[in-house]
C-alpha cells in the first residue's frame, strides 16, 4: 500500500510519511448508480478541508468494523440505509492534520432519500468530475474508476 501525501490540494506519492503517527481508520462509501455515476459530497463548514468534495463516510468508533461504521456514518450524514457493502480498496493518506487509512467500499443499493444532515452539498458525478476542489484522498478513486472503465483523459474537469 502506498502513502498519498497531501500538501494543500496537490497530493504526491511517498513512503515515509507520518511513520510514527497514530493511524485514523475511516470507512468510505462509494455509492454507484446503475449508469455508473457516483456520489460526492462537500465537506461541511467548520471541518478540515471545508468545501472540498469527497466520498461520504467517517471514522470508525471503538470496536466497530468498517461495515458497521459505514452504515452508521451514511445514516448520520446523508440519511440513507445501505444494502450490501463491497470492500474495494484501502489507501493511506498523510494529511497535515492526520494520518488516515481510508477503507473504500462500493455500495450499489440503498434506501431512503439523500438528506444532507450536516449542511453539505451533494452531486452525482461521472468522469471527468466537474465539482472542485476534490479532497486529495478521493483522487485515487477517480484513477481507479478510469482504469476500470478504460477512461482516457483527465479525471478532473
Amino acid at each position: 500500500m502506498s502513502v498519498l501525501i497531501a500538501h494543500g490540494d496537490r497530493p504526491r506519492e511517498g513512503v515515509e510519511a507520518g511513520k510514527d503517527r497514530k493511524v485514523v481508520d475511516v470507512a468510505v462509501g462509494v455509492l454507484l448508480q446503475p449508469n455508473g455515476d457516483f456520489l460526492l459530497t462537500s465537506r461541511p463548514a467548520g471541518k478540515v478541508y471545508e468545501g472540498y468534495w469527497e466520498f461520504p463516510g467517517g471514522k470508525l468508533e471503538a470496536g466497530e468494523t468498517v461495515e458497521q461504521a459505514l452504515r452508521r456514518e451514511l445514516q448520520e450524514e446523508v440519511g440513507i440505509t445501505i444494502g450490501a457493502v463491497h470492500d474495494w480498496k484501502i489507501e493511506m493518506v498523510d494529511y497535515p492534520h492526520a494520518l488516515v487509512k481510508l477503507h473504500f467500499c462500493k455500495v450499489f443499493e440503498w434506501s431512503g432519500e439523500l438528506q444532507m444532515r450536516e449542511g453539505q452539498s451533494f452531486a452525482w458525478q461521472s468522469l471527468p468530475v466537474k465539482v472542485q476542489p476534490v479532497l486529495p484522498g478521493a483522487i485515487p478513486v477517480l484513477d481507479w474508476f478510469a482504469a476500470e472503465r478504460e477512461f482516457a483523459g483527465a479525471t478532473l474537469g
